[in-house]
């Protein structure tokens, strides 16, 4: 009973006090049934026989002890008892030379497994490379005596008998050696167990560098969204087109270099979250809950909100670019305008002012006379073009151009000078008509001259509005009215020169009879202010000009035109990208929030998901290369 109790780890009833023989069979009896309790089936062996001394039944019955309680336990791989025993001897026993572990008998004869059981798991007892196949008593003696003083394992075996025994007991082998697995095993439990505390240990260090993580890149995420929102919030500017451009610069820096880090730290964020979430279920802890403002749904909103700036600030900016080049190119048109205007009153005013109508004989009052007229009629024609000069003025002002104050100056000055020519015009009409109510009617002067130098002239200061001008966008898809403008200004370019060619074959008749008569101031003309040399610079400008405004629009054709490709290229990726990011969002988040399938399930679909997005990533590449190109060429609009 006691040896029961010991193998066994077990209490057993109390034994009968006694010496009598009915008190050795009960307690006998006592132990059979321990171990017939254990499923273990005594096969004739009974009490009385124990008792008598009968040494078969008594070694069966040890036997059978052992095999129940010291190997039938013992398990690798599926296998029990025998083969399980022998699976551990050769797996453990297979790197050392000279030990090929088969059986129970003849493997062990020569004391070298049972070294090499020792050396693998306390190689500070033996030292292996000292040994020799050529003395197996000595490695029997070394085996038993370490596993007896260091191992607590009694000698069960004699090496003698080992030695000179042609085949050793197979049971009192396996017997010894599972004395070597208990413990061993014992051992491996107790390092197996140091092993799960250092994991958890690991595991919880773990845990805390991804806590610490977390809030660190929170941290870090949510100020520099604080310190990038005013600058997003502001919309001061210089008030030019270049500081405006500037800022818009600024931007695409800000979207090409600044920003994607963030974008990536938000990823990582949010990978670190989930991760750590996951590990602690696993792991039966509680979910981490970071601090106060720093959550999940925090750091989603505060990105939210920069994204919501970022799109109000980039819409800012393309309509304040858009307002900035409208007031750019108002402002080209006002000086192209007040250019024109002040070039043409130079002289003017000493003109009405001069007296010298007084020395003039009548013949000479009538050309002066005719020449006024001349100039009335062109006057007439320059008040339209003052008028459109305060107007442009005024709306500089109402767009707060940033030079206004230089512009107002030069429209004051303007309408400040255009108003006494205006006023000295009846004063000299009046002298003429008196002149001629006292020397008789007039006859009909040669004003054929005069006339078509005047439509020349007409001419050319329409071809200066239109193809030097400064083209501000104002081509649209599907517009060609500027183009078709140009090209019916073009078409009146043949009957223009007819008329230049006209007024050149009269100058030369003109200079023609003054050479040959030797005319006095034969070549000056009374009833016009233009001269010949005026006409033809002006119509070799306009000669010039066309060519230049032709280039000007085929290169705004071509920019919109392709302009409207990089439209529909956008449009056509980002309705295709758009509607595959939303599919994927959703499968992502059933994927999080289904209950059905394993984590390892939910990991691979994930993982499958992850590839077909490195797969699409070339798609998403290139819409964001359309969209900087659609940047780049200041398209504000697709609609």
């Amino acid at each position: 009973m006691l040896l029961l109790e010991v193998i066994s780890g077990e209490t057993l009833p109390k034994p009968d006090r006694g010496k009598m023989r009915f008190h050795k069979i009960a307690n006998v009896n006592k132990a059979l049934d321990f171990i017939a309790s254990k499923g273990v089936k005594l096969v004739s062996i009974g009490a009385e026989e124990i008792v008598d001394g009968n040494l078969k039944m008594t070694l069966g019955m040890i036997w059978t002890i052992i095999l129940r309680f010291a190997i039938q336990d013992i398990s690798v791989e599926e296998m029990t008892a025998k083969e399980g025993l022998l699976l551990w001897c050769q797996r453990k026993t297979a790197p050392y030379k000279n030990v090929n572990v088969q059986n129970f008998h003849l493997s062990f004869k020569d004391g070298l497994a049972f070294c090499a059981l020792i050396h693998r798991h306390r190689p500070d007892l033996i030292d292996y490379n000292k040994l020799s196949k050529d003395n197996p008593l000595e490695n029997l003696n070394t085996a038993f005596d370490v596993a007896e003083k260091y191992l607590d394992i009694p000698r069960m075996l004699d090496p003698d008998d080992l030695q000179n025994t042609a085949m050793p007991d197979e049971r009192a082998v396996m017997t010894y050696v599972s004395s070597y697995y208990h413990r061993f095993s014992g051992a491996q439990k107790a390092e197996t167990a140091a092993n799960r505390i250092c994991k958890v240990l690991k595991v919880n260090q773990e845990n805390e560098r991804l806590m610490e993580e977390y809030e660190r890149l929170a941290s870090d995420l949510l100020e520099w969204i604080r310190r990038t929102m005013p600058w997003l919030a502001s919309r001061q500017t210089d008030n030019s087109l270049a500081g405006v451009q500037k800022k818009l610069e600024e931007y695409r820096t800000y979207r090409r270099k600044h920003k994607p880090p963030r974008v990536e730290q938000k990823a990582k964020l949010e990978t670190n979250f989930n991760t750590l979430q996951t590990k602690l279920r696993l792991s039966n802890r509680p979910a981490y809950m970071p601090t106060e403002g720093k959550m999940v749904s925090d750091i989603a909103n505060a990105w939210k909100g920069l994204e919501h700036a970022e799109k109000a600030f980039e819409e800012w900016l393309l309509s304040e670019m858009m307002r900035l080049e409208r007031l750019e190119h108002l402002a080209q048109k006002f000086k192209h305008k007040a250019d024109a205007h002040e070039e043409w009153t130079r002289g003017k005013e000493e003109m009405l002012q001069s007296q010298d109508f007084r020395q003039c004989r009548l013949n000479e009052l009538k050309a002066l006379k005719k020449k006024h007229e001349a100039f009335e009629s062109d006057l007439a024609a320059h008040q339209d073009r003052v008028e459109q000069i305060a107007a442009i003025a005024q709306e500089l002002n109402t767009l707060e151009y940033h030079d206004s104050a230089t512009v107002n100056a030069r429209c004051q000055r303007i309408c400040d000078q255009w108003d006494p020519p205006g006023c000295s015009d009846p004063a000299k009409g009046d002298r003429h008509w008196t002149k001629r109510a006292h020397h008789g009617e007039d006859r009909h002067p040669p004003s054929g001259v005069r006339q078509t130098g005047s439509s020349i002239q007409q001419l050319v200061g329409r071809n200066q509005g239109g193809p030097g001008g400064h083209l501000h966008r104002t081509y649209r898809r599907g517009d060609t009215g500027l183009i078709d403008a140009h090209n019916h200004f073009k078409a009146t370019l043949g009957e223009a020169d007819k008329e230049y060619q006209s007024i050149v074959g009269l100058v030369r008749e003109v200079e023609a009879i003054v050479k040959q008569h030797q005319v006095p101031g034969g070549l000056e003309n009374p009833y016009t202010t233009l001269t010949a040399h005026d006409l033809t610079r002006k119509w070799g400008e306009v000669r010039t000009l066309v060519p230049q405004r032709d280039a000007t629009l085929q290169a705004e054709l071509r920019k919109q035109q392709n302009n409207e490709t990089l439209r529909r290229q956008f449009a056509e990726k980002a309705n295709a990208v758009g509607p595959w990011i939303e599919r994927q969002l959703d499968a992502v988040t059933a994927i999080g929030m289904g209950v059905h399938g394993t984590l390892e399930d939910q990991l691979h679909r994930l993982k499958e998901y992850e590839q077909g997005v490195y797969a699409y990533k070339p798609h998403i590449e290139e819409l964001e290369r359309v969209h900087q190109a659609v940047q780049e060429s200041m398209i504000f609009e697709n609609r």
